[in-house]
């Protein structure tokens, strides 16, 4: 009897022992200092290291850079719990990532974003649509949507109205009165290849990747509120302290004054940040 009693004791202790570590285990992922970011080329990340990342460390936060080839392997790490947060995509990118693979991405911050564009190496003007016109699109299902919706805003096409804007696709296209011919092709190819388009709609990132002037725009974007940037964690830690002191960074009075000195018309600033 004593020796089962004994053993009662020591099972009891173990328990409690692997509570407490639990317990610490939360508490030092609640309150830890040292974050990792996953980083994409793109202005973003470039955004949050210039602006945000000094309000961080001030707080006496370490920050550490993982980087990554493109935006899927940035949100399979932090999917897998490799980093803590990116700050690469906007809604509807993480809610496709999540449903195609099986991820829990979830956001918690707005941030400043640069919206999409219409760009030609051959033309100046919308009026300089002609029939059969080829015109370059994002292959990728929130990109092309957005695309289709700008040729929209142009008047070049009419979408289904009953089709949401934020899902639309080629075949939801019910007018296309200059005929023309639409190549969805991946969007980092499409600078290299501009001069085989009469125009192309050119996502934020990919204007600041290779180095083309936003001025240049032929028609910008509205901004819908599925395509501004966010920061993105995992669902387990969106309530965390340090997730929720990267949110208050965006919303800091330092990041509107950097903003007001700093955007010479590449960002558009959500109204939450302003």
């Amino acid at each position: 009897m004593k020796k089962i009693g004994l053993i009662i004791i020591a099972a009891l202790l173990a328990v409690t022992v692997a509570g407490c570590s639990a317990n610490n285990e939360s508490k030092l992922g609640q309150d830890k200092k040292t974050l990792k970011y996953g980083k994409a080329a793109g202005p973003y990340t470039v955004l949050f290291e210039d602006a945000v990342k000094p309000i961080l460390e001030k707080q006496g936060y370490k920050l550490e850079v993982v980087d990554f080839s493109d935006l899927l392997q940035n949100d399979t790490a932090l999917n897998e719990g490799e980093i803590d947060f990116n700050v690469e995509q906007h809604t509807a990118y993480a809610e496709n990532f999540n449903n195609k693979q099986n991820g829990n991405l979830v956001p918690i911050s707005p941030i400043p974003t640069v919206p999409a564009g219409l760009f030609s190496a051959k033309h100046t003007s919308l009026d300089a649509i002609a029939d059969s016109a080829i015109v370059a699109v994002p292959n990728d299902a929130s990109n092309t949507a957005r695309a289709y919706a700008l040729l929209q805003k142009a008047g070049w096409i009419k979408l289904n109205p009953d089709v949401p804007l934020e899902t639309v696709k080629q075949s939801d296209i019910i007018e296309n009165k200059y005929n023309i011919n639409f190549v969805e092709m991946d969007s980092l190819n499409i600078p290299p290849a501009l001069d085989d388009f009469d125009f192309a709609v050119i996502t934020g990132s990919i204007v600041y990747n290779a180095g083309i002037d936003p001025s240049t725009a032929i028609l910008q974007e509205d901004i819908l509120d599925h395509l501004i940037l966010q920061v993105v964690v995992k669902e387990e830690n969106k309530d965390t302290r340090w997730a929720k002191d990267i949110a208050a960074a965006y919303h800091s009075d330092e990041l509107k004054e950097y903003m007001k000195k700093n955007n010479s018309g590449l960002w558009f600033v959500p109204q939450e940040l302003q």
